[in-house]
């Protein structure tokens, strides 16, 4: 079988640095796009999506904070791994990336073996958050089957459609019970009504991405399907007694 090269964006103004990162990168079988400013990159994201964008944070035109912000709006960067090399020793410059959602950031000078190595973390991580809550594939015939079972059949059905807004009449009518009948179950079950049994799952998968190192709320908060930062920050800290930023923290 054959593998797939993993396909890097590399934005770096340095001519004489940026083509030594790009032979290194393609000589360890990385598929490399190599672009001299982030508005050439953000050109090449209209239409084309790498599995990870390694950028300079200093370059003209558009820096790697200013592409970064603009490309996390775009749903389909949500996921994809963003690295930071900056030769800016500061402290609150860095901290700041890491705030901003930024997946890990190298010091210049550095040695090609250590982005290699963050390459290949970030994209084990998003390999491991996108295979967590990922439910195997079932039917109305599979949820009849399953309900001596209750709570592993309503968490089935709650992880599929994390992302969206199911009404709870439909989840009950996926379990083949009332309404009411729904609500009266898990109440035995968890002391907890439905519509609290349903965010708190959410919140629970949101800690989960969080603790395999997730750092970007906005992102968690689409990830979960909460409508808004406010909402799901607000449901955060009524669940856990923190924001999700203060939470982050104690980490």
């Amino acid at each position: 079988m054959i593998k797939t090269p993993i396909k890097i964006v590399l934005i770096e103004d340095d001519i004489n640095l940026g083509e030594s990162i790009l032979e290194l990168l393609v000589l360890a079988d990385f598929e490399v796009q190599w672009f001299k400013n982030g508005l050439e990159a953000l050109d090449y994201f209209h239409n084309n999506t790498p599995d990870i964008i390694i950028s300079d944070l200093m370059m003209p035109l558009m820096n790697g904070e200013e592409l970064f912000l603009k490309i996390r709006k775009l749903d389909k960067f949500n996921t994809i791994p963003f690295i930071i090399i900056t030769a800016n020793a500061n402290e609150e410059v860095r901290y700041k990336q890491l705030e901003n959602g930024v997946n890990d950031y190298i010091m210049k000078p550095f040695i090609v073996k250590e982005m290699i190595f963050k390459i290949n973390n970030v994209l084990a991580l998003k390999k491991q958050i996108e295979n967590t809550f990922i439910p195997d594939p079932f039917s109305k015939v599979t949820i009849k089957l399953s309900e001596k079972d209750f709570i592993s059949s309503l968490n089935s059905i709650l992880a599929v459609n994390m992302k969206s807004k199911i009404e709870i009449v439909e989840i009950a009518n996926l379990l083949h019970v009332s309404k009411s009948t729904l609500d009266k179950k898990i109440r035995k079950r968890t002391d907890k009504n439905i519509t609290q049994y349903i965010r708190e799952f959410k919140l629970d998968y949101a800690i989960k991405l969080i603790n395999l190192g997730e750092r970007n709320i906005q992102f968690l908060a689409d990830e979960t399907g909460f409508n808004s930062i406010s909402y799901f920050s607000t449901s955060f800290k009524n669940y856990k007694t923190k924001s999700p930023s203060d939470y982050i923290k104690t980490l």
